[in-house]
């Protein structure tokens, strides 16, 4: 089973082709540009180091949120566009989860954090327990102090906001709060491949029809439409 990934959560923009045992190619990239601007070109990349064409594909994988509004859009949006043309199926992976499998190795609580502006973080906690990787408390966004409010045990923080807010982490927790090395506090297409490989096995995929962005907080404009 061959899967092409694509991940276009936070300023980083991803995309890996995975098979059952391997990673065939993968491509990541972090600008502050648009992900419409070089995403398809990026697809287009690793198909080819792969060796691949569309046709050789056997579904896609791509994260679903939180994360930029913009950029869950335009992955989706691809995303659909190619698993519709293709007709292969999808599977839509959150962005917080993915970060918690890129640490799965740690005994700690894991706590993934976004960066979701405004002065905000998206957040989760997740344990691995027994060889899989368990929610402990849903997705959620809030001033990142809020985030670690309550936390009073070892805790691997890991994501871009844990990297934005890791003076406050280490002051408000002091020891018992440690973060993820650097390369592991971007999404790499590759995790969200693997982790959705389980659901394509057992065809727990998505309707293409009615897969949307995951956003946890309202749009600007429909805050905006609330106010009028």
């Amino acid at each position: 089973m061959r899967i092409l990934a694509v991940d276009t959560a936070t300023t980083s923009c991803s995309v890996a082709i995975v098979d059952k045992t391997s990673l065939l190619s993968e491509f990541t990239i972090d600008r502050e540009e648009t992900h419409s601007k070089h995403l398809m070109d990026m697809i287009k990349a690793v198909l080819r180091m792969a060796g691949l064409n569309f046709s050789d594909l056997d579904g896609f994988a791509v994260t679903r949120g939180p994360g930029s509004f913009t950029g869950l859009r335009i992955g989706l949006s691809t995303i659909k566009g190619l698993a519709v043309a293709s007709e292969k199926p999808v599977v839509g992976v959150s962005s917080l989860e993915a970060l918690a499998f890129q640490v799965s190795y740690s005994r700690d609580l894991i706590c993934p954090i976004l960066d979701a502006r405004k002065g905000e973080v998206y957040f989760s906690r997740y344990r691995f327990l027994n060889g899989h990787l368990k929610k402990q408390t849903k997705e959620r966004v809030a001033p990142p102090d809020k985030a670690v409010d309550d936390l009073n045990e070892s805790c691997l923080f890991v994501g871009n906001g844990a990297l934005l807010y890791k003076e406050m982490i280490l002051e408000k927790m002091g020891g018992l709060a440690s973060i993820a090395p650097m390369i592991q506090n971007t999404i790499r297409a590759s995790t969200m491949a693997y982790l959705s490989m389980a659901k394509f096995e057992k065809n727990d995929t998505d309707d293409i029809e009615k897969i949307m962005p995951y956003y946890i907080r309202k749009s600007d404009a429909e805050l905006n439409l609330m106010k009028s």
